[in-house]
């Protein structure tokens, strides 16, 4: 099989992995988390979410944690904006990449932002101009794209249709993300084959849980259908709250270990990536959720 030569990795862990952590972590956690991060090579690192701190309380400190951060140049810092408001405030942040999130699911839309899948494309298109006007990069997410806790499996056509509205919409790249980690192999080839089908594939991201212990196979899997891009989170922080038992991410540790062993560059340094992992588990005071950080100890 011909992989990639080069994967880039996206680091969700300050956003993504941090949102359900019942434990409130501090600007300082946070800025030292991404900080860390920086150092390991990662080239984009998502770094917080303008939400309303009402529903998302662990991210109410975006804008302090995007001032104290130290940004380095070439690395990219996006942040989760799902209004204009957060727009906004994510341009006050200087923020260079948003990102805005879409469901393939009918019924996880309904409950996860309250309005239909139609709805939350409208929602975005005005806000996605208004980012690209000023100068900004807007990626996609597109959520439940192999499952969903309440319709079940999704049809890869689904997926291809909310990708192709938000590429429409000027997003440049899709993350596509199996939200609660059930997909296997097969399923995740013959979803990135339907959406490839519509949008070149070098537009496209993996964004895989690991619930069920497949999200290194199904990566492994997508790589074989061109995919160079994959999201993922150090320690395997993460989760889904409207999703019974969903692990979290992938750990980025054990991708770039997998990685690394294929000869694959990603650009990252191991040591200092397990180094940022025992640095949040330690202020979390929990287990890293990463294989190799535990066989490493």
């Amino acid at each position: 099989m011909r992989h990639p030569s080069r994967i880039k990795i996206v680091e969700v862990g300050p956003r993504d992995g941090l949102q359900n952590e019942a434990k409130p972590v501090s600007v300082e956690i946070k800025v030292g988390l991404i900080d860390r991060l920086t150092e390991t090579g990662l080239a984009a690192i998502e770094s917080g979410s303008f939400v309303s701190p009402k529903w998302v309380p662990q991210m109410a400190a975006t804008a302090e944690v995007m001032a104290a951060i130290k940004r380095r140049p070439g690395v990219s810092y996006p942040v989760l904006t799902p209004n204009l408001q957060g727009l906004e405030a994510a341009l006050a942040a200087r923020a260079e990449e948003v990102a805005v999130f879409a469901a393939a699911s009918e019924t996880f839309s309904q409950k996860n932002i309250n309005c239909s899948i139609a709805e939350s494309l409208e929602r975005f298109a005005p806000l996605a101009a208004r980012a690209r006007a000023e100068g900004l990069r807007v990626r996609g997410y597109v959520s439940c794209v192999l499952g969903c806790p309440y319709e079940g499996p999704i049809a890869p056509a689904a997926v291809a249709e909310v990708a192709g509205r938000l590429a429409a919409m000027g997003c440049y790249e899709i993350s596509l993300g199996d939200t609660v980690g059930v997909g296997t192999p097969a399923r995740a080839q013959a979803m990135i084959d339907a959406v490839a089908a519509r949008l070149p594939v070098e537009m496209l991201a993996a964004h895989f849980h690991d619930t069920y212990g497949q999200a290194l196979a199904n990566l492994l899997a997508v790589m074989e259908r061109g995919i160079m891009v994959m999201d993922s989170s150090v320690a395997g922080l993460g989760g889904c709250p409207y999703a019974k038992g969903a692990a979290g991410n992938v750990a980025s540790e054990d991708l770039v270990y997998m990685l690394n062993g294929m000869g694959i560059h990603t650009g990252v340094d191991l040591d200092k990536l397990i180094a940022a992992g025992k640095f949040i588990c330690s202020a979390l005071d929990r287990a890293t959720g990463s294989k190799v950080a535990r066989a490493r100890g």
